[in-house]
Parts: structure tokens; sequence; C-alpha cells
């Protein structure tokens, strides 16, 4: 899917709750690198697939161990003990909002082949893949903010759009059948 294209805020396809992947096939993977390199080229460490306009569960992050790849992914354990850290998100440019996560996870996917794991997550990952697994329910970073943050947040991200002379909401996010 070489056609695919980073959506940022406030495009609809940030808010739609995607639909599990069943087939893992050869578009599958195509999806999953052309992901990774929208990821890379934005300079991110996480891209989910609402991000780029697909109602698809699977996100892709590096933090510079390597492309990890979670399809259909479940948090199925959090830890008590919470961090707090600065989060940026590739869809809402110019926007950083601190959130207190679970210090660690396990999540339970499946790889591009469709073979079920379970893994722990500790750190920065676990951070990023709570995010990216944020944005497979349609939930944002500003989700996070007061209201009143929220309101701001809000008002410079449609700003920056407008500024930079891009259409907004007129996107149709794709579910594979």
């Amino acid at each position: 899917m070489s056609d695919l294209e980073l959506k940022t805020y406030p495009d609809p396809c940030l808010r739609v709750q995607v639909k599990p992947v069943e087939r893992f096939d050869q578009e599958l993977s195509k999806t999953l690198r052309s992901m990774a390199d929208i990821m890379y080229t934005s300079q991110g460490i996480g891209l989910a697939a609402p991000q780029v306009g697909l109602g698809l569960s699977a996100i892709v992050i590096d933090i510079g161990e390597g492309l990890v790849s979670l399809v259909n992914p479940t948090i199925v354990e959090r830890s008590k003990k919470k961090s707090k850290m600065e989060e940026g998100c590739l869809s809402l440019p110019g926007v950083t909002v601190t959130v207190a996560r679970p210090e660690s996870i396990k999540v339970r996917a499946q790889n591009e082949k469709g073979e079920f794991f379970i893994k722990k997550y500790e750190g920065i990952i676990s951070t990023a893949i709570q995010h990216e697994v944020d944005h497979l329910k349609g939930r944002l970073i500003i989700d996070y903010l007061n209201p009143v943050s929220r309101f701001m947040a809000r008002r410079k991200l449609i700003s920056h759009k407008s500024s930079a002379g891009e259409k907004t909401c007129e996107v149709v996010c794709h579910v594979r059948e």
C-alpha cells in the first residue's frame, strides 16, 4: 500500500475504532513495511494503522532497537507502578502531553504471519506500545488533558493545519475485508 500517508488532527480516521486483522498475507506485510517507512521518514518511534487511514489493528514501533510489528495487540497485564513521560505524536504536530502510564505491560499479539505471542515490555517501548494501542481505540494524547488544556491544544492543531494550507476531515478510512 504505497498510497499511505500520515493523517493529522482533526482527520476523522484518528477517532476510528479498528477491526481485527484476519488476513495474514503479503498485503499485510507490505502495509506494515509502508507504515514503518512513514514512521522512519517522520522521525517517530511508533505508528498505528489509523494514523495512515487504515481501520486495522496493527502498530509498528522502533525505539532504536529494531522494528517491532504488533498485529491485533491486546494489553493483558499492566504494572501498578506508573511513570510519567512527555509524549508527542506524529498526528498531533507541535503538541506534547505528559501522560502517566504503567511502567510495564504484558501484550498478547500476532506477528505478520499470524502467529500469536505474549511478551512483557518495560520502559519507553511499553509507553510507545500503550500510546499506539490508544490510537487503535480512537484515543489521542490530548484526551489526557484537562478540558481547558485540551481546548487550547485543539486550537493550536487546527491553526497549524490551516496555516499549512491543508484540507481537514476529507478522508475515508479503509478496512480490509
